[in-house]
């Protein structure tokens, strides 16, 4: 404009040792063809959801879940998931969409809260918070997206302007499901009668410590603030955007999670021209694994430059994270 990824296995084939030298020149020239293409990264968001965009024939919005679905050879697999709760890079869209049909059959209003997503099911709800500036809001998902790899949600312009990244672009957020409105339950359990459930609150919510009121940006052709701003009173949320307290976060490029310590360690020697490489373990339901992480990253263009380098060099699910 992806369900929640605490992990990723991938298996690592080491490279020929006469071809390694080959190959690392060969990354490292990528790597900074790529870094200096960063400035384009918002037009593509654009380009790419223009010929991915999915244009139903429905006269208004459904319920929707949706099919595993392929974009520039990535399968995603939509999916309802009651405890998705995942860190990464925001970006946002506007007037190329406004006025143009969701992947849900609803009416794009780049005024309105709403914003997009891969997997999750339209409509949804979720807390989007800026992990820079502490900023929150509840948006309704009712549109795919963004279809460019290290973005985790795509939200309208007018949400952008209130959590403070509609002049920047991109805003490191925190993302997380959160209750909807009964009529949204109703319709989940309807397209889902033998498996439905209600919508789960993944983790009571953090005390605010202020709330801000922001007035429309000057100049700024924007819907009326009551249209604007009633399907958050829908959810019994006050109008405006709450303010957490966040601490200071790093970036990182997660490049792949191992259960072999080996595999991980190949890995990182693989990718250690490219920065500082660490293995760290975790547990993930009682499996121990070893992730291996570049970083951390000051900004969101080297990261969008190296994620591309990794992905180039055959790890497609590697991924930004913000701790």
């Amino acid at each position: 404009m992806c369900a929640t990824h605490p992990s990723t296995e991938l298996s690592v084939e080491p490279s020929p040792w006469d071809l390694r030298g080959f190959v690392r020149f060969g990354a490292m020239a990528a790597f900074a063809l790529v870094l200096s293409a960063c400035a384009q990264t918002q037009l593509a968001v654009y380009a790419v959801k223009e010929i991915a965009r999915e244009i139903p024939t429905e006269p208004g919005g459904v319920y929707k879940v949706g099919q595993p679905y392929q974009i520039n050879g990535i399968w995603y697999t939509p999916a309802e998931d009651f405890a998705y709760d995942e860190t990464g890079i925001a970006s946002w869209y506007g007037r190329p969409f406004h006025g143009q049909r969701t992947a849900n059959g609803e009416i794009y209003d780049m005024n309105a809260l709403t914003a997009a997503h891969k997997t999750l099911p339209m409509p949804s709800y979720v807390r989007v918070t800026n992990l820079e500036n502490g900023r929150s809001l509840i948006l309704r998902l009712n549109d795919r997206g963004p279809f460019v790899n290290g973005r985790i949600i795509d939200v309208s312009y007018r949400a952008a302007q209130l959590l403070g990244f509609s002049e920047k672009g991109t805003a490191r957020t925190q993302v997380e499901i959160v209750d909807g409105p009964s009529e949204n339950l109703i319709a989940a359990r309807a397209a889902n009668p033998a498996g439905g459930r209600d919508l789960e609150v993944a983790a009571a919510p953090r005390p605010p410590v202020a709330v801000d009121e922001l007035p429309p940006l000057a100049g700024v052709d924007l819907a009326p603030v009551d249209d604007g701003f009633q399907r958050v009173v829908g959810l019994g949320i006050e109008p405006g955007v709450l303010v957490f307290d966040v601490a200071p976060t790093d970036m990182f490029i997660q490049a792949g999670a191992f259960a072999v310590y080996d595999s991980a360690n190949k890995l990182r020697a693989e990718l250690a021209y490219l920065g500082q490489v660490e293995i760290s373990a975790i547990t993930v339901e009682g499996r121990q694994l070893y992730r291996v992480r570049i970083g951390p990253i000051a900004s969101v263009a080297r990261a969008d430059a190296t994620l591309a380098v990794v992905i180039d060099q055959g790890h497609p699910e590697a991924r930004i994270v913000i701790e």
